[in-house]
């Protein structure tokens, strides 16, 4: 743990560091402001009081600022202490939250509450400018939701379920980091922009033999290296067994966790979850799944309840 990431390794830990709403401000203070408060209005540098109103009062300007405003905790009306509790339970599940889970454990009144407060933290899962893929890549695309009934259509033309694009880093036989992208079909255009947004220069991208990767073959960016199932005598998940698996849990977490009810509007911020699950697989702790996840919640924009039923 370096000096500058402070967490409880275990549950044991984070109620003696987490008793009361006090400890969770400091908490957060600290987290959004590691060298000292800055001012969002003139930019002082650490120069405050703190009122009554548990308000950060600058001294050069008199702006006053609240530690959650402009967070994903902005104007809530449940205790920081809650947050904390919920944020915790959300990273300790391996196999991931539902709400209905949620509301059980938790005591929530309602379905509505407890999935507005999941869908908060999903968006707090994807980290700004987080770092590209390197190495050896593996990309494809996947369907994710119901069987198709009547039309007789599958594969990358099928129209009920949802289109992903999915790659994963090979690390020998293992898998690193894996991305994931909602796109409307498997054109070179969806696919080149994807590629582009989540792949380092450089690496390398191993495909199949799909016509919507032919741009990587005069790229300079890339090496392209093509694996075609026609007449190979393997299987798909033979020839990118990386992705494949990744292809294989996801369906399951989605299958087994949420029991396939997740809406296509809202499904790439599941993705989100997974990915930032299984991307922090080799933690030691999981009080530093909860640090992250607290660090990219100040970082978030507030997402009340009716910004996110209207997300796309």
């Amino acid at each position: 743990m370096s000096k500058n990431e402070q967490y409880p390794k275990h549950f044991q830990e984070f109620l003696a560091q987490f008793r009361n709403e006090e400890d969770c401000w400091n908490y957060i203070f600290e987290i959004r402001w590691p060298n000292g408060f800055i001012c969002p209005t003139c930019g002082g540098n650490n120069k405050y009081w703190i009122t009554e109103q548990k308000l950060i009062h600058c001294s050069s300007c008199e702006h006053q600022a609240s530690v959650t405003g402009g967070t994903i905790f902005h104007g809530t009306r449940k205790p920081l202490l809650l947050w904390f509790h919920i944020m915790w339970w959300v990273v300790a599940q391996k196999t991931g939250a539902s709400a209905n889970n949620l509301m059980d454990f938790m005591g929530f009144g309602s379905y509505e509450t407890a999935w507005s407060w999941l869908q908060k933290l999903r968006r707090a899962m994807v980290r700004p400018q987080r770092d590209l893929l390197s190495g050896e890549i593996e990309v494809d695309e996947t369907f994710i939701g119901g069987k198709e009934i009547g039309t007789g259509k599958q594969g990358r033309g099928s129209e009920t379920k949802t289109l992903v694009v999915v790659a994963t880093e090979c690390i020998g036989k293992q898998i690193g980091r894996v991305r994931f992208k909602c796109i409307p079909e498997a054109t070179g255009e969806q696919l080149s922009q994807f590629i582009e947004e989540t792949i380092e220069p450089g690496s390398i991208i191993v495909t199949d033999g799909w016509t919507g990767y032919s741009f990587l073959k005069n790229s300079d960016k890339y090496k392209h290296e093509t694996k075609v199932i026609s007449g190979s005598g393997k299987a798909a998940h033979e020839l990118l067994p990386h992705v494949h698996l990744v292809d294989s849990l996801v369906k399951r977490w989605i299958y087994g966790t949420h029991q396939g009810s997740i809406s296509p509007k809202y499904l790439s911020y599941y993705l989100d979850e997974f990915a930032f699950r299984f991307n922090r697989k080799i933690s030691t702790y999981r009080g530093k799944l909860f640090y992250r996840l607290m660090q990219q919640a100040v970082e978030t924009a507030p997402q009340p309840f009716k910004k996110i039923t209207k997300s796309t």
